[in-house]
């Protein structure tokens, strides 16, 4: 009885995550396509391909029903990169965004060779917070380009699947509790540069008005 009301409840955390993942990708999409939104391409490409590796190692891990969120997002992630691309948003790939996605890519044989998912987590992981970099160098140069309520969804969502996940081991938890945290850590660094900006702004605004004044 009482595993059969774990099984339901941690049913209803999964469709409660995939619905915040439609949620928040949804007007992200639609922002691409207006112009709105500029992601990074490379670091949509990069988390697509991660997200999508994780959902098969949570598979191995056991993460039962709670890794359907991780699959749905893998290939929205993807979608975004593909709208990105098609609008040509922050297109700029550098020698180390190439390094990131060979990296990820490096997972799999990590994965065959030491014949556990744990150790392509653990890599997919790493490279996912790497993958991070070109859209935290966006984000801190153009603190408007990025719409925070969408990261802070996605620290929920990934609450939700840690929760929702049938087993607890660093398989399953490693990569949505990485990524969640990557996203506290971004939208806390966009907040900041925000703020400077309007001190920065504000400032100058002054400057002007007392110099109008003197004249």
């Amino acid at each position: 009885m009482t595993n059969s009301i774990g099984i339901e409840i941690r049913s209803i955390l999964s469709v409660i995550a995939i619905g915040l993942t439609f949620i928040a990708y949804i007007p992200y999409l639609k922002g691409i396509t207006s112009g709105k939104i500029q992601p990074h391409v490379f670091s949509w490409i990069i988390w697509g391909v991660t997200t999508c590796i994780v959902f098969f190692a949570q598979l191995v891990g056991k993460g039962g029903i709670g890794a359907i969120p991780i699959a749905i997002s893998g290939i929205t992630t993807l979608l975004v990169a593909l709208f990105a691309y098609q609008k040509r948003g922050e297109i700029k790939i550098t020698k180390v965004d190439w390094f990131f996605f060979i990296l990820a890519l490096s997972s799999l044989p990590f994965w065959f060779y030491f014949s556990s998912p744990l150790a392509a987590v653990m890599v997919l992981s790493f490279v996912d917070i790497l993958g991070f970099i070109p859209t935290i160098r966006k984000g801190y140069v153009l603190p408007n380009s990025e719409p925070l309520g969408f990261y802070l969804v996605f620290l929920f969502r990934n609450t939700l699947v840690i929760f929702a996940l049938a087993e607890w081991n660093l398989t399953t938890i490693l990569f949505p509790g990485s990524a969640g945290f990557a996203c506290l850590i971004f939208v806390l660094l966009v907040k900041y540069r925000q703020r400077q900006i309007q001190n920065l702004q504000f400032k100058y605004d002054n400057h002007d008005q007392s110099m109008l004044g003197n004249g």
